[in-house]
């Protein structure tokens, strides 16, 4: 069995998910990156093993089961172990009212934010209680906020918050924990600038597009420093938390182990 812990990070094709594929790259730890655009895990690929540490890209859409499994499946193939699971890819859309959305765009997002992460959870669960690894849910203040137009989004990450204490308090022997990653310059805010305007209350709108305008938008990599440190170094005993990227008792250590840029 490879020594370097193993982690697999979905959504690793852009935005959070490549900074947290980086950062534990820098680190030496063996990743696998999960997205839908195979050319643009390639691109993050090439530059985790420029860092020195070994990726495998697996292109796959994680609101399927059967290619959860097979995530799952080639990782352990590949490295012989898992030590964590960052479920961090998500959809925003539909950006509609209830009463205008489609019921297929509705569900689709519920698959990819709430099923994916309990469907690669359960794939990878016999290897986790092996190592004894960790899961981190990407969430988000939209779990308990309300998002007009963002009716799926927000009951699928209240959805995972609970699915996180759930499976905290069935996996003892595991650390599951839910993160809110903050307001991060992504192409999810830039779709929120783009259709708010239409289809959000206006102050709602306005509040998406000051964010930009007045530099409050963090870096990827800023919340992803903590996401990254969190599935290699977080406490058993914050399973089944919901937690802030910048509480200090996370982002101190994560500046202190990873410091201020990829090495």
């Amino acid at each position: 069995m490879d020594p370097r812990p193993t982690v697999i990070v979905t959504g690793a094709s852009q935005g959070i998910g490549a900074a947290v594929a980086q950062w534990l790259g820098s680190k030496s730890a063996n990743v696998t990156l999960v997205a839908r655009n195979e050319n643009a895990l390639q691109s993050i690929a090439r530059e985790i093993r420029e860092l020195g540490a070994s990726a495998l890209v697996v292109p796959a859409d994680v609101a399927d089961p059967a290619a959860c499994r097979s995530i799952v499946g080639k990782t352990l193939d590949r490295f012989q172990g898992l030590n964590g699971l960052v479920n961090n890819a998500g959809i925003l859309t539909p950006m509609e009212t209830v009463a205008l959305s489609r019921a297929e765009d509705w569900r689709y997002n519920i698959e990819v934010n709430l099923l994916g992460p309990a469907y690669l959870s359960m794939a990878a669960l016999p290897a986790l209680r092996h190592s004894r690894g960790c899961i981190i849910n990407i969430s988000s203040g939209a779990a308990h906020h309300v998002i007009a137009a963002a009716s799926a989004y927000c009951a699928a990450k209240a959805g995972l918050n609970q699915f996180t204490r759930v499976l905290a308090a069935e996996e003892t022997e595991l650390t599951v924990i839910a993160v809110r990653p903050g307001v991060v310059d992504t192409q999810m805010q830039n779709m929120l600038r783009k259709l708010g305007p239409e289809k959000m209350p206006p102050q709602q709108a306005e509040y998406y597009v000051n964010l930009k305008a007045t530099g409050r938008l963090e870096p990827a990599a800023v919340p992803a420093r903590s996401i990254a440190w969190m599935v290699l170094h977080a406490p058993r005993e914050w399973s089944g938390a919901f937690m802030s990227y910048d509480e200090p008792q996370i982002s101190a250590p994560a500046l202190a182990v990873f410091g201020k840029q990829y090495d």
